[in-house]
This record gives structure tokens, C-alpha cells and sequence, in this order.
């Protein structure tokens, strides 16, 4: 067995071993997200099992998704949690106050994170001295991107537009739902506002001197 074998065979237990680890994390994450009792501790565990998919993503090669998924996801977290803060009226005074109980909790989350970047940059190095013995999720000669714009706008270009017109239908019927008549509240009607002419819109009155309406 030449050195060429044994590299791959090594890449190829790392890769298995961030793998399961990953797995692991990110169930783990999931589960605690639903359990846990304090929203700051979910949030964490949630933000925890989206570095954990990202981490999934590279290891299959697809950075795109990964990346996709930190900036969109984690950054939509960010801003779920500011609303949930404004929609529950929190006392941010005692929420600074109890600061320092959130503090190992974010440490422990934090460290995770950097251990599982860490292992990502560790097993992409390791990757291409490995040699061939694995294969690659995209071609060589083209990127991540240009791979999934290709799939997506040729060989599914049906289902992704279905998609969308599945999203398109699903949003409008929440809209619907959601919009409801209520008495008593007045409502903008712009075909009254178009059709409105001065001897409907405006009455003119006579005041004589010393007099009021």
C-alpha cells in the first residue's frame, strides 16, 4: 500500500468521523431547542444546529448551501429573537442583569462553534493530499454555484418553478386568512378616492362677518 493509499484512507476516517460528529451535534441542538425553557438558550442551540448542517454541507462539498444557510439562517435567527423581544415586551434591565447567568451556556455554544470551523478547515486541507480517493460532489473544472444554477435551471427548471408558484399560492393564502373585515375600522378604498369629483369632495360655504360655521 503506497502513501497515496494511506492518505486517502486517513482523509476518509476524518471525514467520517466530522461526519458522525456533526450528526451528532446537530440532533443534539435540535432536541435541546425544543426542550429547553429559557428562549436565549434556544436560540443558541438553534444557531448551534445551523453551523452543525453548514458544517454537513461542506464536508459534502457543497459550500454554496453552506454558506447559504450561516448567512440567511442564523442572521434570520438574529432578527426572529429581536422580534420575539418586542413582541413579549422584555425588561431589558433585568435582562442585562441576568447577563452573566447566559454566559457559560454562550461559552460552551461559542467553543463548539469554533471547534466545528476548525475541523472544516482542517478536513478540506487534508482533502486534496488525500489524493483520489474520494469524489467530488461538483465537477473540477467548474464551481459550486455555477453546478447548482446549472441542476436547478435545466434538469429541475419544472419543479423549481412549481416551487415557487407553491410559495406563491401559500403566501397569498396567508395573506387572505389574515385579512380580515372588521366594523368600526376604516379602510383606505382607492376606487372612491379615484372616482371622488369637487361637487362630491368639496362644499362651499357662505360666512358672514362675525359669524362661524
Amino acid at each position: 500500500m503506497d502513501e497515496a493509499q494511506v492518505m486517502s484512507q486517513v482523509a476518509g476516517q476524518v471525514v467520517g468521523m466530522a461526519f458522525y460528529l456533526f450528526s451528532a451535534i446537530a440532533v443534539a441542538a435540535g432536541v435541546m431547542v425544543i426542550s429547553s425553557r429559557n428562549p436565549v438558550h434556544s436560540v443558541l442551540y438553534l444557531i448551534l444546529a445551523f453551523f452543525s448542517a453548514a458544517g454537513l454541507f461542506v464536508l459534502m462539498g457543497a459550500e454554496f448551501l453552506a454558506m447559504i444557510l450561516v448567512i440567511v439562517y442564523v442572521g434570520a435567527v438574529a432578527v426572529l429573537f429581536m422580534f420575539v423581544v418586542m413582541m413579549l415586551d422584555v425588561d431589558f434591565v433585568k435582562l442585562r442583569e441576568g447577563f452573566l447567568q447566559y454566559l457559560p451556556i454562550g461559552a460552551v455554544v461559542g467553543l463548539i462553534l469554533l471547534a466545528e470551523v476548525l475541523m472544516v478547515v482542517g478536513v478540506r486541507a487534508i482533502e486534496p493530499v488525500a489524493g483520489k480517493g474520494h469524489g467530488a460532489a461538483v465537477p473540477m473544472d467548474i464551481t459550486n454555484t455555477e453546478a447548482l444554477g446549472r441542476i436547478i435551471y435545466t434538469d429541475y427548471i419544472y419543479a423549481f418553478q412549481a416551487a415557487g408558484l407553491v410559495l406563491l399560492v401559500a403566501m397569498i393564502g396567508a395573506i387572505v386568512l389574515t385579512h380580515r373585515r372588521r366594523k368600526g375600522v376604516r379602510k383606505q378604498v382607492i376606487a372612491d378616492q379615484v372616482a371622488r369629483t369637487a361637487a362630491t369632495s368639496i362644499e362651499v360655504k357662505k360666512i358672514r362677518p362675525g359669524q362661524g360655521l
